[in-house]
């Protein structure tokens, strides 16, 4: 059995961790047969997961919140001119998710709007087929 024993920053952690969930959604994304793809930088497009189906594209925005609280109010982390399709936020602390359209004001994470799911690729398609 394999056995880390690199200890890694804070930041590195934090980094993995959040790359983590962009994997998670392009495989079940994958899975229920959508193109992914994966832009090398998203600074500038705000973009960490690009999706097709074979005619139309679609950009995706993959977020983390460190709490188990779904109402806790979401800041947007883009401007007007981004072109982002949907928002995809994972709770680190429970097994819940939310897949919002792109919005410009604060809100509640729990909005009307938005998506709620399980943290599972079944229960995710179900909540994306919605969106």
């Amino acid at each position: 059995m394999p056995i880390k024993s690199k200890l890694i920053s804070k930041e590195a952690r934090k980094y993995y961790e959040n790359t983590s969930f962009e994997h998670l959604v392009s495989t079940w994304l994958q899975r229920d047969g959508w193109e992914v793809y994966a832009p090398y930088v998203d600074h500038g497009a705000k973009t960490d997961v690009l999706i097709s189906d074979g005619n139309h594209f679609y950009r995706i925005q993959v977020k983390s919140v460190d709490t188990s609280d779904e109402n806790i109010v979401v800041i947007p982390q883009w401007s007007e001119e981004d072109d982002i399709d949907f928002v995809i936020y994972f709770s680190k602390r429970a097994d819940w998710g939310y897949i919002t359209p792109k919005y410009s004001t604060r809100r509640k994470l729990k909005h009307p709007e938005h998506i709620r799911f399980h943290q599972q690729a079944k229960n995710f398609k179900k909540a994306f087929d919605k969106a």
